[in-house]
């Protein structure tokens, strides 16, 4: 088993194992709504919130209730 001769700082490796990745993540276009939203989430839309396409909620028909 492999022994370290001095000690490595917790921090140095929190910051090899921390990959940001804000650059790569990709931009898609609502083929329902025309608006454009990041991959896998989900994205409001003149008061309704879409996602894949489809209304997940109803900002107005939630108010009534």
């Amino acid at each position: 088993m492999a022994h370290p001769k001095r000690k490595i700082s917790k921090t140095r490796r929190d910051k090899r194992r921390t990959h940001y990745k804000a650059a790569d993540q990709q931009i898609a276009t609502c083929k329902t709504t025309g608006e454009a939203h990041l991959y896998h989430r989900a994205h409001w839309h003149e008061g309704k919130l879409y996602y894949r396409g489809k209304v997940l909620v109803d900002a107005a028909a939630a108010a009534e209730a």
